[in-house]
């Protein structure tokens, strides 16, 4: 893995000379916390990409880098991001994108699915079922929003939702579940998943007593695997962003992996290296370290 020294908090320190002929070839960036700031004490982001890191992404696009967003968000929550951006891709081809937690793989615009995985979440939904009764549940609804057992709390999903019962909800296969309980905590779901185990199906703990369901071996990893085969570029070109616990295997996995500054530690252990926050446009700074402007970096 491409690494730097460990005084790389908040992407200050120069890169060590014997990896200067190194560029990414690919830049993977996560959505909520890298791209786009949180709102303190709400699951929610502001939907707002600051100058800084839309010229840091465009200067890396001028590079020839290849640009893939990665998020947990479903992709129709996706496409406005990308909009945002201006990341719609080359030669009519569309942008690669990696959803769902790698669930979900398309190329944008127009939305077209390339790539689904899926999974009976049955057994382990009603696993954690027993434990958190009154647990939300949803599952995506592509192209729509979401099917849900109850209504979530105001932001954290978006698009339309339709009501139904929890049997309903999971009776055919689906890429993605997701089960809240805004009245535990975040430590509660991590000794949860650890306790159960889960067979059948991987998972990751949000940002709360948030819990993403997934087929085993599904990740962004994943995702950006099967991208990064069909571009023909190795991982070790591969610079990857993120700050969540579902950015942990994308972080592994990726030539260079960098957490954002607040990211908690665990997320910190699993990268190469800690950008600043995302308050400080970390993200921004970590790409300005490969694609700055001048003689050197991205014209």
């Amino acid at each position: 893995m491409v690494s730097t020294s460990s005084t790389d908090e908040g992407s200050t320190d120069e890169v060590g000379s014997g990896h200067r002929s190194w560029r990414p070839k690919l830049v993977a960036l996560d959505i909520d916390g890298t791209l786009l700031k949180w709102i303190e004490g709400v699951g929610t982001t502001y939907e707002q990409v600051s100058a800084p890191v839309y010229d840091a992404v465009h200067r890396a696009l001028g590079a020839g880098a290849q640009v893939v967003l990665a998020s947990g968000r479903s992709p129709h929550g996706m496409t406005r991001i990308a909009d945002l951006l201006d990341l719609h891709g080359d030669e009519g081809e569309g942008l690669w994108v990696v959803a769902s937690n790698g669930a979900v793989i398309f190329r944008y615009p127009p939305l077209e699915v390339v790539h689904e995985e899926t999974f009976d979440a049955a057994p382990a939904v009603a696993a954690v079922l027993e434990h958190h009764p009154t647990a939300l549940v949803a599952v995506e609804e592509r192209g729509v929003g979401y099917r849900v057992n109850r209504p979530f709390p105001d932001g954290e999903l978006t698009g339309e939702f339709t009501i139904a019962d929890v049997a309903d909800l999971v009776a055919v296969p689906v890429s993605r579940v997701i089960i809240r309980d805004p009245d535990a905590t975040v430590d509660d779901f991590v000794a949860l998943g650890r306790r159960l185990g889960l067979q059948g199906t991987d998972y990751v703990v949000g940002w709360t007593a948030w819990l993403d369901l997934a087929p085993v071996g599904v990740s962004k990893a994943s995702g950006l695997e099967y991208v990064a085969r069909e571009l023909g570029i190795d991982a070790a070109d591969v610079l990857a962003i993120g700050d969540g616990r579902n950015d942990i295997e994308m972080l592994r996995w990726a030539g260079r992996g960098v957490a954002m500054g607040q990211a908690v530690e665990e997320v910190k252990e699993a990268a190469d290296a800690v950008a600043g926050s995302v308050y400080d446009e970390g993200a921004a700074l970590e790409l300005d370290r490969w694609f700055r402007p001048g003689p050197d970096g991205a014209e």
